[in-house]
Parts: C-alpha cells; structure tokens; sequence
C-alpha cells in the first residue's frame, strides 16, 4: 500500500459519523440497497442497517462502486430487534412515510444521532415500523409522482443530513472513540 492510500483511508475514517444510519425494511433490489451503500460511505455513514425476512440481503453489483467494502452492513433478523438495537445505540428513529402528519425530511435535527428507515418501493416502510418509530418523515413532491426511487429518496435526505452536520462542524475532528477508529483502520488497510 502506498503512503497516499493509506493517507486517504485515514482522512476518510476521521470524517465517519458513528450516530448517522440508515435502516433498510426489505430493500430486496440489489441495485437499490448497492446505491444506498454508496450514498452513505459519500456522506460518512460508518455502519448502515437492513431487515429482509426473505432471508439475507441481495449481493452486491457494480452499482456500490466498491462502497460496500467501507460502509458496515448490519442485518437484523426482524424489525423489532433492528429498532431495538438501534435505540440501544441512542439514535432517534424516523421512517419514512407518505401519511398526514409526516414532517418535512427538512425538520429533523440530524446533528444528532438519527436512523431513517426506507422500505422497499413497492410497499414502503411497514406499519409495524411506522409504529415503532420516533416519527415519520417525506420528501415534498411537487410533481405528479407521489415518491422518488427509494436509493435517490435515501440519497435526499442522507445529503440533507451532511449539510447540517458540515455546518455544525461534526466533520471536523473524528468521531470514532479511539479503540473503534484503530479496529476500522486495520480492518480497512487489509482491504
């Protein structure tokens, strides 16, 4: 490995934000849950999260350009459990919804710990999440459509949440305890 490799891995994992996620509800397609990954290794997301009750998760394609090697992929056996982990880790948990009272992706405070839930296209976030979540959140459509693509939905409001956390100076200094960074940084360099 060269010493500018190893220089680009380290200012990389210094600007990883350990309290920023996404959890995907049976995100089957593999190219949905491939550009997801890629959208959160752009914006910092350390580990991201999925349930898929049909067992597993999709493999990966070209469409990851390699993200999946530098983003963790958690999978969790039900929803409950995910959600129940993921409050464990402190984060506040929103799902995304097309229902009245969902606020804008907009007013959430994301320089805090934050999950948002996405759900496959067809059907969305289930209603078992809907429930379990701290609140509901959309994306103003000012078209015809009602929702976008659920990778370019999770790439919205992921660089939504980057705006507000490069303005708050959470990019500046790492975030990873430093037991943490040293375990990600070797695990990193082998690959």
């Amino acid at each position: 490995m060269t010493e500018a490799r190893r220089r680009r891995i380290e200012e990389v994992l210094r600007r990883r934000q350990p309290d920023l996620t996404v959890l995907l509800e049976n995100v089957h397609k593999p190219h949905n849950l491939s550009a997801i990954l890629r959208t959160c290794d752009a914006v910092g997301v350390l580990e991201a999260h999925a349930v898929n009750p049909t067992g597993g998760v999709p493999t990966y394609n070209e469409t990851s350009g390699g993200s999946h090697k530098w983003v963790y992929l958690r999978v969790h056996p039900d929803t409950p459990s995910a959600f129940a982990h993921l409050r464990a880790q402190g984060f506040r948990v929103y799902a995304t919804a097309l229902r009245e009272g969902a606020l804008d992706y907009r007013e959430v405070d994301y320089t805090r710990p934050v999950a948002v839930v996405l759900g496959a296209e067809k059907w969305g976030v289930s209603e078992e999440a809907l429930a379990l979540a701290d609140g509901h959140i959309h994306i103003p459509m000012l078209g015809m459509v009602q929702s976008l693509n659920v990778s370019v939905a999770a790439a919205v409001i992921l660089f939504e949440a980057q705006r507000q956390r490069l303005k708050a100076g959470l990019y500046e200094k790492p975030r990873l305890d430093p037991e943490l960074y040293r375990k990600v940084l070797e695990d990193w360099l082998r690959k």
